[in-house]
């Protein structure tokens, strides 16, 4: 029986564990990107993900339907504030904390472990620009992290029958984003390389793998009813080099730059021990997977944010050997003084990761430490960078497009076609349109086109993102009625908004196949 005084001290070895000491990191992690939810508008990838958000399907051009299916439970269940928009990447946040914390403790770490993973994770630049708006990017770490505890416990108890567990956050991960099909397979090419493989020769291998298959098939026959159409995508965007492509060296400094530079030595020291260290010799499938994942990406050239999802585990792993390196007597003060600095550099970057100053003070603060984002896109930012710049102009945009709309006359106007050229544009109209008073929009660019023409000729069109000369070969009556641009906006944002009636010998119907874009 637990008298008072062993009760409270009970109480006090809780609140002072390294459970609490992530529990803490996770609920400042979660408050910090709820604070910063309403300091820069929507992002243009979510003007979009909230328009897929209204038309459910199985999938989509760019991605699987799990994003869809955020934005359309978000604003059922929230509204349709910033705050309520990014709860869920808010959440994801800080579920990607206590899942640092409970990587560490599998691979049998303790209080400052579990402290310095936690905080590595919540400050790293990359997981706080990933938490910051919605998107599938703010639950892809969570996935892939789950897949690697479990697969971390199945190693350590032998137990086979979490590999159902692991099938179904496969599957999960997969109606996610498809690059929990590399990280799957970087796992199992992991297993295959070490003795563990032993794990992966029984029924339960082969139920989870199973699992996985069904929970993701609805997509995957979406897919080939569609002709793959991320494929095309993909090789558009190739073929027209939107992407910034890295040499390997800079791929990988980049990643110390995605990470936070003083967080490196921890993440380093967990590849080294996942890979090296004696301790953790069962574990060296993990350390392995992260290598094949680098070295797939590398080959592919990937964006240099995908290996993103997959640092939590090197935290865990690198916080585990550092606390046993400086457990020597005499060695306390470097716990401190090495978590305090991460702390403080992560403070110096926050800015630059996720909107917390106003416009004019980050330019202010960017140039006084003389760093910013790097670019990831060959597109023309404004003074902001793009993953900023990219977060301004759509209010006044749908405003300026409504005025062109209530200004046409009543016949025209319930005829007129709204077109947006991009799917920010169409997106834009989509979500601010309507306590405007204005149609949804239509537009040829990813899903949007599959969506159609909603019933329109075309004989009267609002288009947005247009060139005049582009546009006088296919109307007879082209008029510029408004100019688009913000000062904080991308480049290709600033343009000026037509009004053109009278098409050239063509319907949007019989029109509409040429009008595919998708880049």
């Amino acid at each position: 029986m637990l008298t008072g005084g062993s009760l409270r001290a009970a109480l006090v070895h809780r609140w002072r564990s390294g459970s609490a000491l992530v529990g803490l990191i996770a609920a400042g992690t979660l408050a910090l990107h709820l604070a910063g939810a309403n300091v820069y508008g929507l992002f243009i990838d979510e003007l979009y993900f909230l328009a897929c958000g209204e038309h459910l399907a199985w999938g989509y051009v760019d991605m699987p339907p799990l994003t869809a299916v955020q934005a359309w439970l978000a604003r059922g269940l929230f509204g349709d504030s910033m705050v309520a928009i990014r709860l869920f990447p808010a959440l994801a946040g800080a579920g990607l904390v206590l899942l640092a914390g409970a990587l560490v403790r599998e691979l049998g770490g303790k209080r400052f472990a579990q402290g310095l993973a936690a905080l590595a994770v919540a400050t790293a630049p990359g997981d706080l620009l990933a938490s910051s708006y919605l998107s599938m990017n703010s639950i892809e770490a969570l996935l892939w992290m789950g897949c690697a505890l479990v697969l971390l416990r199945i190693i350590r108890t032998g137990n086979t029958r979490l590999w159902l567990l692991f099938g179904l956050l496969a599957g999960i991960g997969l109606e996610n984003k498809d690059t929990m099909l590399l990280f799957g397979f970087a796992l199992v090419a992991g297993l295959l390389l070490t003795p563990e493989r032993r794990l992966m020769g029984n029924r339960w291998f082969l139920a989870g793998g199973t699992i996985a298959f069904l929970v993701f098939l609805p997509n995957l026959v979406w897919m080939i009813r569609h002709h793959f159409p991320h494929l095309e995508q993909l090789a558009n965007v190739r073929r027209n080099g939107r992407n910034v492509e890295l040499s390997p060296l800079q791929f990988m400094a980049q990643q110390v730059v995605f990470l936070g530079p003083l967080a490196a030595p921890i993440w380093l020291a967990g590849l080294w021990r996942l890979l090296a260290g004696r301790a953790a010799r069962p574990y060296r499938a993990l350390g392995l997977a992260y290598v094949v994942t680098i070295a797939v990406l590398l080959a592919v050239h990937g964006r240099v944010y995908y290996p993103l999802p997959a640092y939590a585990l090197l935290f865990a792993a690198g916080a585990v050997a550092l606390e046993a390196w400086l457990a020597r007597p005499g060695w306390g003060w470097v716990k401190l003084a090495y978590a305090s600095a991460v702390a403080l550099a992560a403070a110096v970057l926050a800015p630059i990761a996720m909107p917390l100053l106003s416009p004019q003070t980050y330019l202010r603060y960017t140039q006084a430490i003389h760093l910013s984002q790097p670019q990831i896109e060959h597109r023309k930012a404004s003074a902001l960078p793009q993953l900023f710049a990219d977060r301004f102009g759509w209010p006044e945009m749908a405003q300026t497009v409504a005025k062109a709309y209530f200004a046409l006359p009543p016949a025209e106007r319930e005829r007129c076609a709204i077109f947006g050229n991009e799917y920010g544009q169409a997106g834009a109209i989509d979500f601010y349109g309507p306590a405007l008073g204005l149609p949804k929009a239509i537009s040829g660019h990813l899903t949007y086109w599959y969506w159609g023409p909603r019933g329109y000729s075309g004989d009267v069109m609002i288009v947005l993102g247009d060139r005049r000369e582009v546009l006088e070969r296919e109307f007879e009556d082209v008029q510029a009625v408004a100019e688009i641009g913000q000062k904080y906006t991308m480049a290709q944002e600033h343009f000026t908004l037509f009004v053109c009636r009278k098409p050239k010998g063509w319907t949007l119907a019989s029109a509409w196949p040429r009008l595919k874009s998708w880049d």
